[in-house]
């Protein structure tokens, strides 16, 4: 009798859970786009550029950002992406980022943190060095398409106008 109700409750949690691991994939979930996950962690979607072939994103939130090709964007400032992003997401905000910089006169600063206030609000800050810009956050709102002078990765001398980062903050400092 023992046995029978074992196998009995067994069958009907058999064919009544759903099975996790012997179904193949639901093909209606799939993987989110960038563009779709960087607001699940608060994040405006128009961050990047609309030129992301493939991401990947790591459990302790690291991630890798590739793009077609470099470029850049004018928002506030002129933005360079390098055609590989990387960085560690969390809610609210990217450190360690890497392969982002932007125009301040006529030199290029690498952005090293993104963040927005918590709870959101209409502010978006980014950290060149150890000065924060405050910018409008509707600007990053929409996805924006690269413009076609980014060329090579060399972008209007940028790599000729490179300069120790002590120097760099100090200008930023000056223009703003």
């Amino acid at each position: 009798m023992a046995l029978y109700l074992f196998s009995l409750t067994f069958l009907l949690l058999l064919f009544t859970t759903p099975a996790l691991s012997l179904s193949e994939p639901d093909p209606d979930s799939t993987i989110p786009t960038v563009y779709e996950l960087l607001p699940l962690y608060g994040l405006p979607s128009g961050l990047l550029p609309d030129s992301v072939t493939n991401f990947t994103l790591s459990d302790d939130g690291r991630f890798v950002v590739y793009l077609s090709k470099p470029c850049t964007i004018e928002f506030d400032y002129l933005v360079y992406y390098d055609k590989t992003i990387s960085g560690r997401i969390g809610y609210g905000s990217i450190t360690e980022l890497k392969g982002i910089q932007v125009k301040r006169l006529f030199l290029w600063f690498d952005v090293d943190e993104i963040k927005v206030d918590l709870p959101p609000n209409d502010s978006i800050y980014f950290k060149v060095g150890f000065i924060n810009k405050k910018l409008d956050i509707d600007q990053f709102k929409t996805v924006h398409s690269c413009g076609d002078n980014a060329g090579d990765g060399d972008s209007c001398g940028k790599s000729f106008l490179q300069i120790p980062a002590m120097v760099k903050e100090v200008e930023m400092l000056i223009t703003e």
